[in-house]
């Protein structure tokens, strides 16, 4: 049962993770400082789409799976959990760009407003 509620505990970290990655430029417009924590994660997040990576945080939650006698699955966090729901044919290598270009311009996005509005108040 522990290991269960750990492999869940990693999920809802990756999930969080996630959205980070794509949303957590909004919270950097309010609280500028989360910048150092934030350009970094979604340049790894990014990274992780472009260079065809698993997470890290995906083989540590399939090895709880496991060892709580549950079933891992193969794969990466996106096409088990997030892709079955956007796309139920499965993760394709497009899609991953795709996906991976879309929070790159959310936040590029995200970054330039940040960067005008700084020095248009000097």
């Amino acid at each position: 049962m522990a290991y269960s509620a750990l492999a869940n505990a990693v999920l809802i970290i990756h999930l969080a993770f996630v959205v980070f990655v794509v949303l957590g430029g909004l919270l950097v417009l309010r609280r500028r400082n989360l910048a150092w924590v934030h350009l970094p994660a979604a340049l790894w997040g990014i990274l992780i789409e472009y260079a065809d990576w698993v997470c890290p945080l995906t083989p540590i939650e399939n090895a709880l799976r496991r060892r709580a006698g549950e079933t891992g699955y193969t794969g990466d966090f996106i096409e088990h959990y997030l892709m079955a729901l956007l796309y139920p044919g499965g993760l394709t290598r497009r899609m991953q760009i795709g996906l991976g270009t879309v929070a790159l311009v959310i936040n590029v996005a995200v970054y330039v407003r940040l960067w005008i509005l700084t020095h248009r108040r000097q």
